[in-house]
């Protein structure tokens, strides 16, 4: 899984998963080494627990018909783990990215924010899904830093993003959309009330994102 090199995937470790080549996701437990107040990474590993991920396209063609027929709006899609928020946000990005013939939505310049390299599962930085022929992916990138690339020197219409929740999350989407673009995200939970509970999300809602 880690390519017989622990040492390149020691950040990945630390963070308690590995992104393997197609996207799919191995979480990790075992003994966690703290070093000044950190965690410098897992050892004594005990549990895997391996997540196979998998395309569906054509799974947010109603959703993105019904939600973007007046034009592209920040979107949010809420599900608790494990339920499809990733699919239904990678078919999203593919479907804006290409364009959408139904409702005559021509097709926008996509950054993706792949922090976990589960959206687009890039392999030598090619992605090995379908994100769509005007798709830019940062992949690996952190989100709060990600954002604010992707404004400076990728220019897009859309920035899709996985898994929002902190207040720093939330202030880098409001730097973002100051800038004039728009943000589809995703965020675990089983409802609306369940996320605002985080404080990022309820700020984004408080300043009517």
């Amino acid at each position: 899984m880690c390519d017989y090199s622990l040492y390149t995937m020691e950040e990945d470790i630390k963070q308690g998963f590995l992104t393997i080549k197609g996207g799919h996701r191995v979480g990790i437990a075992g003994k966690v080494v703290n070093e000044g107040g950190k965690i410098k990474t897992l050892k004594n590993i005990s549990c895997l627990n391996i997540r196979i991920a998998k395309e569906v396209k054509g799974c947010a063609m109603n959703l993105a018909k019904s939600i973007y027929r007046d034009g592209i709006k920040h979107t949010l899609i809420i599900s608790p783990p494990g339920c499809g928020k990733t699919t239904i946000l990678r078919d999203l990005i593919r479907l804006l990215s290409n364009g959408i013939n139904e409702i005559d939505l021509s097709g926008k310049k996509v950054t993706v924010i792949d922090e976990r390299s589960e959206i687009a599962s890039c392999y030598l930085g090619i992605p090995q899904n379908d994100v769509g022929v005007r798709t830019d992916v940062l992949d690996g990138c952190p989100k709060v830093e990600g954002l604010m690339m992707a404004v400076r020197t990728m220019s897009p219409d859309v920035i899709a993003v996985d898994e929002i929740g902190s207040i720093k999350d939330a202030e880098a989407i409001m730097d973002a959309i100051n800038t004039g673009v728009k943000v589809v995200a995703t965020a675990h939970g089983k409802d609306l009330d369940e996320v605002l509970k985080r404080r990022g999300i309820k700020l984004l809602l408080k300043m009517n994102v």
